[in-house]
């Protein structure tokens, strides 16, 4: 049996797929908070590049990869698609599970496909200059890689609970040449106002968002990034899904669902999207999109226009949200700690598409456990819920002959402090309270 499936170069795709066009029921577009009017691109431009917002905003199904962003992917790309096969073994499945390996990137996970495209476009036009928020880290990282390479500056405004836990998110940060601060941070008006206001805040995306396009928007030569979330950014991960089809194919195989961890929604969304022009047509395949139960936007949240921010400074976009002042606590999976859902991955659910999936700490990471033991590849905490809704469908019905294909979007090898609380016993489940929700949802703005 072939456990691994892999392209040649020349195999990459040379075109991003625009999910947007094929979406029954469209999508709305972003509102300007003032006027609750559609905001055009102009009043963006002054912290993106013209070219990420047209492909914001594109209407074409396919748009091309420049030869300069393709050289530099394909440093780790096109990465392996492999058959999971001692974990089937170990489950006792007739299912077949695959996972896209986005582990192999230089920064160890899916979010350079987006960051060295968003580092080229800005360079294009003669920034000098990005500044982001992080949770986990992955993003900042993959950031840091990215502008490095094309010589731009880079600051990163990283949530204070995770500047905390991941030490060495931070030096791979440095060693790219960015310049990292705990968010919320006194570099910032936004910042100083909450540490005045909440000194102990673990901090959230929320506020490191607020930050960092507070930052963009006060210099001439910065803009600013966004790792998840926006169409662009899905757009450039769905380099991950269109590989994926052309190595099922090799395998001789399709998958009859698809799984991915949802935090702003770009890993799942990536593997997801190439897929649905195929479920358009009649293919019968399920999208499973999991989320932490500390924060589940999709499962406990409401689809309504809402801010990307805590300090209410992006547009509204139309997106599943638990309130942009919402606060998660803690946990691990510091990459799905995010208030709101991508609008398109929020549109798919709502067109009963995508099925969210809300899982608890504890049994995530009891599964990444068991598929770096039989697998030979420490997951992050994020992944970890990729793979635990890969065993609940394969458990299901455990002499179901389906095909499970799953995002492995990142290792965790530099997340093993989490993996030291799991074992010794430190970790817990969190069901994040209602009413705390409802409290926050009340915050929503009034369209």
């Amino acid at each position: 049996m072939n456990k691994k499936f892999v392209l040649r170069d020349d195999e990459m795709p040379r075109q991003w797929y625009n999910v947007v066009p094929d979406i029954p029921g469209g999508l709305k577009p972003p509102l300007d908070p003032q006027t609750k009017e559609p905001m055009g691109p102009e009043k963006l431009s002054a912290i993106f590049p013209m070219s990420l917002l047209e492909q914001e905003m594109s209407p074409q199904r396919f748009i091309d990869i420049p030869e300069e962003i393709m050289d530099i992917l394909k440093i780790w790309r096109p990465s392996p698609l492999v058959r999971a096969a001692n974990l089937e073994k170990a489950l006792g499945t007739k299912a077949k599970i695959y996972f896209k390996n986005e582990g192999v990137s230089p920064v160890g996970s899916h979010k350079p496909n987006t960051a060295v495209a968003q580092a080229f476009y800005n360079h294009q036009a003669g920034i000098k200059r990005i500044a982001t928020e992080t949770g986990a880290g992955q993003w900042g990282s993959a950031l840091s890689f990215a502008t490095n390479k094309f010589g731009l500056e880079c600051k990163v405004y990283m949530v204070r609970v995770s500047f905390d836990q991941k030490p060495y998110r931070k030096s791979v940060m440095h060693t790219f040449g960015a310049n990292v601060v705990p968010s919320p941070s006194p570099d910032t008006n936004v910042g100083r106002k909450i540490l005045e206001q909440m000194p102990d805040t673990p901090g959230s995306l929320g506020i490191a968002i607020s930050e960092a396009i507070e930052d963009a928007a006060t210099r001439d030569d910065t803009n600013y990034s966004l790792g998840s979330v926006l169409n662009h950014v899905i757009l450039h991960q769905s380099i991950i899904g269109l590989e994926a089809k052309k190595q099922m194919e090799l395998a001789g195989d399709s998958p009859d669902v698809i799984i991915g961890c949802c935090g702003g929604g770009s890993n799942f969304a990536g593997l997801a999207v190439p897929f649905v022009p195929d479920y358009l047509e009649g293919r019968k395949i399920r999208f499973v999109g999991t989320e932490p139960a500390s924060c589940p936007s999709l499962t406990g949240g409401q689809l309504a226009w809402d801010f990307g921010d805590t300090a209410q400074m992006t547009p509204l976009l139309y997106m599943h949200t638990l309130g942009h002042d919402f606060i998660p606590p803690g946990i691990h999976a510091g990459g799905l700690r995010y208030h709101g859902m991508a609008p398109i991955v929020s549109a798919l659910v709502r067109e009963n598409i995508v099925e969210p999936m809300r899982l608890q700490q504890l049994e995530c990471f009891e599964a990444g456990v068991l598929f770096a033991r039989t697998e030979g590849i420490i997951p992050a905490p994020e992944t970890c819920h990729a793979i635990r809704g890969a065993i609940i469908e394969a458990m299901k019905d455990p002499d179901e002959p389906k095909t499970i294909l799953f995002n492995f979007s990142g290792h965790g090898l530099i997340d093993m402090a989490s993996y030291d609380k799991y074992f010794a016993g430190e970790l817990q489940d969190y069901d994040y309270p209602a009413a705390q929700i409802a409290e926050s949802m009340a915050k929503l703005p009034k369209i």
